[in-house]
């Protein structure tokens, strides 16, 4: 007897509809899965047939053949389970299931026949729901992450027993109850406080401007001057996630398996922070199955690279592409996979390998080569694209012991609030939303300067000897330094505090 069902595969962060046809006919006892299935599906029967015997149903001893169309497609991972459970049991006249076909299946199966959680829920919900399918059954473990998409009918179960008395019309499946994203937003809680980090005034002044304009930033600075105090506390003054947003970063940590069941869906900015002895693909995503990595997983929020030279070159040369278009392709022989990969880039790095390099206070142990080594890991084109270079000094005595309350966090985030809305109301015409975004076209329109700044532009230019992408740069910083002013007109003080946080490529890499 025939059969056929509904599932979804996964590839990257979308989803694309799977038919699972079965054919149970009489012949020698014998399972058989075909269309281009990875071994965690071919390993489906073993699963698949102790669960359907452990939940007291009857398991046909005849030759059942699976096949997952489209057949051409590569399916990976165990969440076919369900689909095939389902389909073997509709192929028993006995059974007497009905209305199958109108359910879209998903989730694994243990032994005793227990659904278990998958990867990959929400941005197959999402797929799903765009191609125009109504209904789904889904592991109960999983109900939090669906909870956020509305439109349509999702149930969630527990065990394919339960799956199975639905189908015939038994008791009923819960309905997955629909959440409120500004209501998990209000449960957030926030990282270290600026109000926190004593002195550092300058270095704070560059990350209000970053957080403002969504601009990449590299501090340097000797070991021990508060860098990765300031990097973490980064995030607090970023405005909140939209629900897009959010729902972008959620598929990415869905399909990469590091969603919080219990939260359901990412509320709070990514703030990812990889080892310098991370791997070329642990960064940019690939492997075998083509999983997103670091940058993908910072999507609208931080990536934070400590140690900055202590990656390979070549490593942080991948940076380039992500870093101009906001997402990163996956290339392998096996699948080429377009992750988003919209982040903000904040990097540190001691100006030295001992860290002493123009140093008040320390001298320097390292001889010209050393440093000139050191720093030849970051390239040009890296330097260009990286908007604010700051120098971060050692804290004083004085201002460590002092009483003087620093700024909170809150009190820049308004500020950055104010700047954000005011770019939003500029590009509402565009699929752009922050100052580092504009385009060549966007630049011109939105950074014309006076004769004033455009004396000071030409002297910087030739002086520091800029390249054309550092020249945008700073007009987009100056941009963004006018916003948080409130300032129709970009003036001489913008373009020359902007002009300010260049001048590191003179004194380091020139």
């Amino acid at each position: 007897m025939y059969s056929k069902v509904l599932s979804f595969g996964l590839k990257g962060i979308e989803g694309f509809p799977i038919d699972v046809e079965t054919d149970v006919s009489n012949g020698l006892p014998h399972f058989e899965i075909v269309g281009l299935a990875d071994t965690a599906i071919k390993e489906a029967k073993e699963r698949v047939k102790n669960a359907i015997k452990n939940s007291g149903l009857n398991y046909p001893i005849k030759k059942i053949t699976i096949n997952l169309a489209p057949a051409d497609v590569k399916k990976e991972g165990a969440l076919y389970d369900l689909a095939i459970a389902v389909a073997i049991l509709s192929c028993d006249e006995e059974n007497e299931i009905s209305h199958e076909k109108d359910y879209v299946y998903i989730g694994e199966l243990s032994f005793d026949g227990t659904i278990k959680k998958v990867k990959g829920v929400l941005p197959l919900l999402i797929s799903a729901r765009k191609m125009g399918y109504k209904k789904f059954i889904i592991p109960a473990e999983n109900s939090h992450e669906a909870s956020f998409i509305s439109g349509i009918e999702i149930y969630s179960a527990k065990s394919l027993l339960e799956v199975f008395e639905f189908l015939k019309g038994g008791e009923h499946l819960p309905l997955v109850e629909a959440c409120q994203f500004e209501d998990v937003v209000k449960q957030s809680v926030g990282g270290l406080d600026f109000s926190n980090v004593k002195g550092q005034a300058m270095a704070k002044r560059a990350l209000e401007i970053a957080a403002a304009g969504g601009h990449n930033l590299l501090m340097i600075g000797p070991p021990g001057s508060g860098k990765s105090m300031l990097a973490k506390c980064f995030p607090t003054i970023l405005p909140e996630l939209t629900f897009d947003e959010a729902l972008e970063v959620t598929k990415v940590h869905s399909v990469a398996g590091e969603l919080d069941g219990k939260a359901g869906i990412v509320s709070m900015r990514p703030f990812r922070s990889p080892h310098h002895t991370a791997t070329t693909v642990a960064l940019t995503g690939g492997g075998a199955h083509s999983k997103p990595g670091e940058i993908s997983l910072a999507d609208h929020g931080v990536l934070f690279l400590d140690e900055f030279p202590e990656y390979t070159r070549h490593t942080i040369e991948t940076l380039r592409q992500p870093l101009e278009d906001g997402i990163i392709t996956v290339a392998r022989s096996n699948a080429t996979i377009v992750y988003p990969a919209n982040f903000t880039l904040i990097a540190s790095m001691n100006p030295c390998p001992c860290g002493n390099y123009g140093s008040k206070d320390k001298e320097c142990r390292c001889s010209p080569a050393q440093i000139s080594k050191y720093l030849s890991k970051l390239s040009g084109p890296i330097m260009d694209r990286i908007d604010i270079h700051i120098e971060v000094e050692n804290v004083t005595y004085d201002q460590l012991k002092s009483d003087h309350l620093e700024e909170s966090s809150q009190e820049i985030k308004t500020r950055v609030d104010k700047a954000r809305e005011i770019q939003l109301n500029r590009f509402a015409k565009s699929n752009n939303y922050c100052n580092a975004k504009m385009g060549v076209a966007q630049t011109r329109k939105f950074c014309k300067l006076s004769g004033d700044c455009e004396d000071l532009m030409r002297n910087a230019f030739e002086k520091l000897h800029l390249s054309a992408r550092a020249h945008d740069r700073i007009l987009k910083v100056a941009r963004t330094i006018a916003d948080l002013e409130g300032c129709e007109n970009i003036q001489p003080a913008h373009i020359a505090e902007a002009i300010s946080y260049r001048t590191l490529d003179r004194k380091y890499w020139q």
